[in-house]
C-alpha cells in the first residue's frame, strides 16, 4: 500500500456510507457485522477520513456531503 492509498478498512467504512439504509439499527448491525468493529469506533474512523485528502480524492462525492452534514451539526450547537 502506497502513502496515497486508504486501507480496506478505510475503503469498507466508505463504502458502507454511501449506502441507504432501510430503518434503524441496520446500519449499526452492518458496522458489526461487516466491519467488525463497533458503532462508536466506526464513527471515530469516519471522522477522521473526512479530515484525510486521500478519502476526499477516493470517493468526493461521499467525503463532502458528509462534510457539509458535519458542518451543519457544528454550527445547529
Amino acid at each position: 500500500m502506497t502513502d496515497q492509498e486508504l486501507s480496506d478498512r478505510d475503503r469498507a467504512v466508505l463504502a458502507l456510507e454511501r449506502r441507504d439504509w432501510p430503518g434503524p439499527g441496520a446500519k449499526e448491525r452492518a458496522i458489526r457485522e461487516q466491519l467488525g468493529m463497533v458503532p462508536v469506533r466506526y464513527y471515530q474512523v469516519l471522522n477522521a477520513l473526512l479530515d484525510d485528502p486521500r478519502a476526499l480524492a477516493h470517493d468526493p462525492i461521499t467525503v463532502n456531503r458528509l462534510r457539509r452534514v458535519r458542518e451543519s451539526r457544528r454550527e445547529e450547537r
